[in-house]
C-alpha cells in the first residue's frame, strides 16, 4: 500500500519546477493530485503527464491572490477528487533588486502571491480539515526567511511571515489533528532561480559562488524537494508539527 492511497492532495504552483516534481511524487505514491497554477496550460501538462503514467490528477487554473478563484478551485477539487487531505502551498514569485530600488506596487504583488495567497488557501481548506479532524499542510518558504538574502528583502519578509504563520496555525489546529510544517528550499534550479541569476547581473559568477558555498557542492534540483515535503505530509510525521526544515545542501544549518 502506498502512503497516499485514497488521499487528495492540492499543490499550488504545481505547474512549475518544485511544484511539478512534488505533484508527480505524490501521484506515484497513490494520491489523487489537484494541480493548481495561474498558468493553466502548465498545470494541465503536469496533470496529463501523471494520468499518462496511470495516476489520478486534475489541473485547475487558480489565482491564489483572488479569494473567489481559490474558493472555486477548492469546490471543484472536492467535487472531482474528494475532500482535501493534504495542502502544499508552493506557489511563489520574486523581484530581484535591492530594496531601495523596488516600488510599492512590486511589494503589493510580492505580498499578494507569497503571503496572502497562502492565507487564502489555508482559510479555504482548514474548515473542512478541522471538521474531519485530520489534515496535513506543508508550506514552502525559503532559506531567505531564515537567514536573509540580498536583493530579496520583501520576498524574505513574506516567507518569514509564512514561517511564523505556520507555527501559529500548527498551535491553533493541533487539537483538530492537523499538522502544519514548513520546508525551506535553498538555491534550486528553477525558473525563479534563473530570474534571480539574471537579476544579479553576472549569472555564471553567482553560480560559482553558490556552488562553492554549498557543502554538498551543487545547486539543488526540483527533485531534491519532494522527499521532505512528502515526509511532512505523511503519517510518518504524524507527531511532527510547527517545524521548519531547510533543504539546501547544507548552505544553511539551523539547530
Amino acid at each position: 500500500m502506498n502512503r497516499f492511497d485514497n488521499k487528495t492532495v492540492v499543490v499550488t504552483g504545481g505547474g512549475g519546477g518544485i511544484g511539478g516534481a512534488t505533484c508527480r511524487r505524490f501521484a506515484l505514491e497513490g494520491a489523487s493530485v489537484a494541480v493548481y497554477d495561474l498558468n493553466g496550460e502548465a498545470a494541465e501538462k503536469v496533470a496529463a503527464g501523471i494520468r499518462e503514467e496511470g495516476g489520478r490528477a486534475q489541473a485547475f487554473r487558480c489565482d491564489i491572490t483572488d479569494r473567489a478563484s481559490v474558493d472555486k478551485a477548492v469546490q471543484h477539487t472536492e467535487q472531482g477528487l474528494g475532500p482535501i487531505d493534504v495542502l502544499v502551498n508552493n506557489a511563489g514569485w520574486d523581484v530581484f533588486k535591492p530594496f531601495t530600488k523596488t516600488e510599492p506596487a512590486q511589494w503589493d504583488k510580492l505580498i499578494a502571491i507569497n503571503l496572502t495567497g497562502a492565507l487564502h488557501m489555508h482559510h479555504a481548506v482548514l474548515p473542512g480539515m478541522a471538521a474531519r479532524r485530520a489534515g496535513r499542510i506543508v508550506n514552502i518558504a525559503s532559506d531567505a526567511a531564515r537567514v536573509g538574502s540580498s536583493g530579496e528583502a520583501v520576498y524574505a519578509a513574506c516567507k518569514g511571515g509564512l514561517v511564523a504563520f505556520s507555527k501559529t496555525i500548527a498551535r491553533e489546529h493541533a487539537r483538530h489533528g492537523i499538522t502544519v510544517n514548513v520546508v525551506c528550499p535553498g538555491p534550486t534550479d528553477t525558473a525563479l532561480f534563473a530570474d534571480y541569476k539574471e537579476g544579479a547581473g553576472n549569472p555564471e559568477k553567482l553560480m560559482e559562488a553558490f556552488t562553492r558555498a554549498i557543502p554538498l557542492g551543487r545547486i539543488g534540483q526540483p527533485n531534491d524537494l519532494p522527499g521532505a515535503i512528502l515526509f511532512f505530509a505523511s503519517d510518518d510525521a504524524a507527531f511532527v508539527t510547527g517545524q521548519v526544515l531547510s533543504v539546501s545542501g547544507g548552505l544553511t544549518m539551523n539547530g
